[in-house]
C-alpha cells in the first residue's frame, strides 16, 4: 500500500485538461495517478502561498527536529532499506 500525500487525486486521462483538475482541486495539491500508482504531484501556486517561509533560527530548528520528524517516520523507515 502506498501513502498518498494529498486527499485529491486525478488520473492521467483527467490530467489531459489540467485547468479542470486545478479548478476541482482548489488550493490543494493533487496526486496524479497512472493505473492507481502515483506518478507525480501537482501543487498549485495557491497552496504554496499559504506556507510560512520565515527563518527558524537555531532554536527553532532544534525544536522542529524534535517534534517534526515523527510525522515523517514512514519516510525514514522506507529509506533505511535503500
Amino acid at each position: 500500500m502506498e501513502t498518498l500525500l494529498t486527499r485529491v487525486t486525478a488520473s492521467l486521462t483527467e490530467f489531459r485538461e489540467p485547468g479542470k483538475v486545478l479548478a476541482k482541486a482548489g488550493n490543494e495539491s493533487v496526486a496524479i495517478l497512472n493505473r492507481n500508482e502515483v506518478v507525480a504531484y501537482l501543487v498549485p501556486v495557491g497552496a504554496i502561498a499559504e506556507i510560512s517561509t520565515s527563518p527558524l533560527g537555531k532554536e527553532g530548528l532544534h525544536k522542529y527536529l524534535k517534534t517534526g520528524l515523527p510525522q515523517i517516520q514512514h519516510v525514514i523507515n522506507y529509506l533505511k532499506d535503500k
